[in-house]
């Protein structure tokens, strides 16, 4: 397929404009066929620029998936905060509320095991940097939001819910969206799975719920 016609960016504003395209490009890839097929000549496809212009805005593809990353963390955040505003809320409607807050994001639970195990690595020191500073704010919201809704507990472990939930949430995604061939097999021998494809909202709300009850307890 021939790369699609492009004119370079020359204004900071169409600059700007250009590097949204880009993330606009890799959120709605990663959204329709997963993190994992995202690339940078996908993202340049989509978004109608040549493949070598990518460079000029990210240094790769995992750059602009952290960049998504970032705004999931801050997502989550204003969601759960709206969610708990002026709320009272026990262990078992906390865990309820942070699990509807994930489900209602794939991308972002998608992006969650892919930070670590992959997005951080083949990017900048100072990029890596730049992302832990912007989610650590998010987390910090999340964290007095929790904190708030949920008197009995406290700061360090209204931290410790977000830290399982992040935890909780990464490695549960991946197990319950299994690749077509894997979800194949999967349907011929169930027992080759702990846990059931599709199962991670229920899984997850069962787990979180007895995490978040044990640390009020």
């Amino acid at each position: 397929m021939a790369s699609p016609a492009f004119q370079r960016a020359r204004s900071a504003e169409s600059k700007q404009q250009r590097a949204r395209s880009l993330v606009d490009a890799a959120r709605s890839l990663a959204l329709e066929k997963g993190v994992a097929a995202v690339t940078l000549s996908a993202i340049a496809e989509r978004a109608g620029v040549h493949h070598s212009a990518m460079r000029r805005y990210f240094d790769s593809h995992k750059d602009v998936l952290l960049q998504l990353a970032a705004e999931g963390w801050h997502r989550w955040a204003d969601e759960t905060t709206e969610a708990l505003r002026d709320r009272q809320v026990n262990a078992a409607e906390l865990a309820r509320t942070l699990v509807a807050t994930l489900a209602a994001d794939p991308l972002f639970c998608d992006l969650l095991a892919n930070v670590p195990l992959h997005l951080e690595h083949e990017v900048t020191v100072d990029r890596v940097v730049e992302f832990k500073k912007t989610s650590r704010e998010a987390v910090l919201r999340l964290t007095r939001a929790i904190a708030t809704a949920t008197p009995s507990l406290g700061t360090a472990r209204a931290l410790d819910v977000v830290t399982a939930a992040n935890a909780l949430a990464a490695t549960l995604w991946q197990a319950t969206h299994p690749a077509p061939t894997l979800r194949a097999a999967f349907a011929a021998d169930p027992t080759l799975t702990l846990v059931k494809p599709d199962d991670f909202r229920d899984t997850l709300t069962r787990l979180l719920t007895a995490t978040c009850a044990g640390l009020t307890g």
